[in-house]
């Protein structure tokens, strides 16, 4: 695991938009794991930025998201298809086809996650996983007690979480109780993971995915044991890293960070 503090939200947004763009640039068949969440649109609206203004080109990739909520159609407002939609899919030119989330209107919602596994495997794996994280220190809706080999399945939403989602929903009791959510095991197969996290009420959490133990409990741990994931993370959501001065001589030293220290 490696951990990049920038100064704010906008600089640690600014650096996981050109991280996705080196890696689609790279690999015009990259297949991009997302998420959503308020701290994902401005990624989207940068990228979005991006194919407008530097031809950035979606054209050639696929997408999986991380989860969905049981219960609501694609064009509920509330859906994570519809946030999609309208914050990243529709600003740039990636094709519909290639665009994938779970269907938490499946009448048989056991067969749906089998099937999206298989179609995640079918396009080759997650080249780079977008996530954020939870105050539960979920990753997707991977909630506490997620087994680190778990799949793409169904799962019980915790109360924090109903929380945290209560005001977009007008209140934690119109919150759906069901996601449909990647496994802990799924993200761990994706052969790069990017963690965006932005806000003091972030600090506690990060510090405990970051450095503290791992454990099922706190289902972000898991990326501990990832070979190549990259926190990104703000000054405010940094406050109570203990190694925080070493986090922020990698991004000022190593040769792997010296074209995005350049482009500030």
């Amino acid at each position: 695991m490696e951990v990049i503090i920038r100064p704010n939200a906008d600089a640690a947004a600014a650096l996981v938009a050109r991280i996705i763009a080196k890696e689609l640039r790279a690999n015009p068949h990259l297949v991009l794991g997302l998420a959503t969440g308020r701290t994902m649109e401005s990624v989207y609206r940068l990228l979005a930025q991006m194919h407008r203004k530097e031809g950035l080109d979606f054209s050639l990739c696929s997408t999986f998201n991380l989860d969905e909520y049981v219960g609501l159609a694609p064009g509920d407002p509330h859906s994570y298809r519809h946030c999609m939609n309208e914050h990243l899919f529709q600003r740039v030119n990636v094709e519909p086809r290639n665009t994938h989330l779970p269907n938490g209107q499946a009448p048989d919602l056991d067969a749906e996650c089998r099937s999206y596994e298989a179609a995640i495997a079918k396009f080759g794996g997650i080249d780079l996983q977008l996530l954020g994280i939870g105050r539960a220190g979920h990753i997707g809706f991977n909630e506490p007690l997620s087994a680190f080999k778990s799949r793409t399945r169904v799962k019980a939403l915790a109360p924090l979480t109903l929380e945290q989602n209560a005001e977009f929903f007008g209140g934690a009791d119109k919150v759906p109780r069901r996601a449909i959510t990647m496994g802990v095991g799924t993200i761990l197969e994706s052969r790069r993971c990017l963690l965006l996290a932005t806000g003091e009420e972030k600090a506690e959490i990060i510090a405990k995915a970051v450095e503290g133990p791992i454990t099922s409990m706190i289902s972000a741990t898991a990326l501990q044991l990832h070979a190549r994931c990259t926190v990104v993370v703000d000054e405010a959501a940094a406050s109570r890293l203990e190694g925080s001065e070493y986090y922020r001589r990698i991004f000022a030293t190593e040769p792997e960070w010296e074209e995005f220290r350049n482009s500030n």
